[in-house]
């Protein structure tokens, strides 16, 4: 058996694509003999993240981290997140005694942060780049991401789309008292009700029917002030979230910023048409396909989605599965091995070249 070490700072009880994505991954790789270990900060004391108090921040140290790294031993590292832990985990994987490592890019970091302070994204950028390049694979979800980050200078980079649950995520009958005595259509949007999400997009569209908010986070009470004509929910996970997609009539992805968008795929496997702007993420899932409408005009594209067939939908979610999902990890974390070794090989032959 073969074990791999995933180092995330985003963790339980954060719930977030992210988060999902790894647990699932966790489960597919039991199946194809890994015994995955994480490594998160409910290993540590943390403190809330600025701005940010649902994110838990680990207080360790490179030396602490180095040590539980020693201690499980793992024959791969993936490195999920570029946060506290990443970043200690980072440097002491580049030890030569370590097996190397990979990352993996989530979250659109310069375009997050600019979202919520004036601040330039250049040393971002140029800060990310040198932390996955140093890895021997970054992964990314889409094809957009990739040209994106080739633009800012990063290299190694390998595909790791996403999968979604169907046997969770699926059309269902009988749902008539979910959003019962809301006015029809339901526009439904999932996520973290935060800055980056862009929820005000969505808000403040004039739209028949209902808006339905599913999700927690710092922007929740504001929303909920500022839009008594929405729906805010809460948090709903499982069979409940999975109810609460499938009555709905449409699903709007406001965001911007994000790199892919798991909750498209759970709309789409739950029959919802998906509306929202051409951008990475929702141009990569749905762009050039009948399942969802994009425009810049978010109103527009909304309202269009109310007549495209659901079945459109359900056909495109099938494509997104977690073996293909897992398979691609797997392909990525042995080529980074690959060339470990052959580095290696290049360090052992050097000595011997230099003296003749």
């Amino acid at each position: 058996m073969k074990k791999l070490l995933i180092v995330t700072d985003a963790w339980r009880p954060q719930i977030n694509g992210v988060v999902r994505s790894l647990e699932r991954l966790a489960e597919e790789l039991v199946r194809y003999d890994f015994d995955v270990v994480f490594l998160t900060p409910q290993s540590y004391k943390t403190l809330p993240c600025p701005s940010y108090p649902e994110i838990r921040l680990a207080l360790t140290t490179p030396w602490g981290v180095r040590r539980k790294i020693e201690e499980i031993a793992p024959d791969y590292i993936h490195i999920a997140t570029e946060g506290p832990l990443g970043i200690m985990a980072r440097r002491a994987a580049l030890d030569r005694a370590a097996p190397g490592f990979t990352t993996s890019y989530h979250t659109r970091f310069p375009e997050y942060m600019a979202s919520r302070w004036p601040v330039p994204t250049g040393p971002i950028h140029r800060w990310l780049k040198r932390f996955h390049n140093a890895g021997l694979v970054c992964m990314v979800a889409t094809e957009s991401l990739r040209k994106e980050l080739e633009s800012h200078g990063h290299d190694n980079l390998m595909p790791w789309s996403r999968g979604v649950d169907t046997g969770l995520f699926h059309p269902r009958d009988d749902l008539g008292e979910i959003y019962a005595g809301l006015p029809r259509p339901i526009f439904l949007n999932v996520g973290r009700v935060a800055v980056e999400k862009n929820l005000e997009a969505f808000l403040a569209l004039d739209l028949p029917g209902s808006k339905v908010v599913i999700g927690e986070g710092p922007l929740l009470e504001p929303l909920r002030k500022a839009h008594p004509d929405a729906h805010f929910l809460g948090a709903k996970v499982g069979e409940d979230l999975a109810r609460h997609y499938a009555a709905a009539d449409v699903f709007v992805f406001p965001s911007l910023t994000d790199t892919f968008g798991n909750v498209i795929v759970e709309a789409l496997a739950s029959g919802l048409p998906v509306a929202a702007y051409p951008v990475m993420g929702p141009i990569d899932i749905v762009g050039g396909t009948r399942a969802g409408a994009l425009s810049e005009d978010l109103r527009a594209a909304a309202l269009e989605a109310t007549t495209l067939d659901r079945a459109d939908a359900i056909a495109l979610a099938a494509t997104y599965s977690w073996d293909h999902s897992t398979r691609q990890f797997i392909d990525a974390i042995e080529l980074a091995q690959e060339r470990r070794f052959a580095q290696a090989e290049t360090r052992r032959l050097l000595p011997s070249f230099s003296r003749r």
